[in-house]
């Protein structure tokens, strides 16, 4: 299994958490995510799951004019978002605990 399929059952809540943190755009959500570790995230990826989750309505998006160009729309998580966000916290940390105990 590849570093990248591991990852892309994670990302989600990744995203989730960094959006949670403040208010993002994808682009800078991209970056955020790679000063964090996760270098070999582009946005090809990033922009799908972004989709996703607004369409499951855990985040919500807001056209908003940039200083630098063209308008920016940024996400904010859903009170239905920090639920999910909630459960998986606890999921993640169940599974992590329990990889450890299998690598101990």
């Amino acid at each position: 299994m590849s570093k990248t399929q591991m990852l892309k059952g994670v990302l989600e809540g990744c995203v989730l958490q960094v959006i949670s943190k403040h208010e993002t755009y994808g682009y800078q959500l991209v970056q955020d995510l790679r000063t964090a570790g996760f270098n070999d995230v582009i946005g090809g990826t990033i922009y799908p799951i972004l989709q996703k989750l607004e369409k499951k309505r855990l985040i919500s998006g807001v056209m908003k004019p940039s200083p630098e160009g063209p308008s920016r729309k940024y996400f904010s998580v859903t009170s239905i978002g920090q639920e999910e966000l909630t459960i998986f916290m606890r999921d993640w940390q169940e599974i992590n605990e329990s990889v450890k105990q299998i690598f101990k």
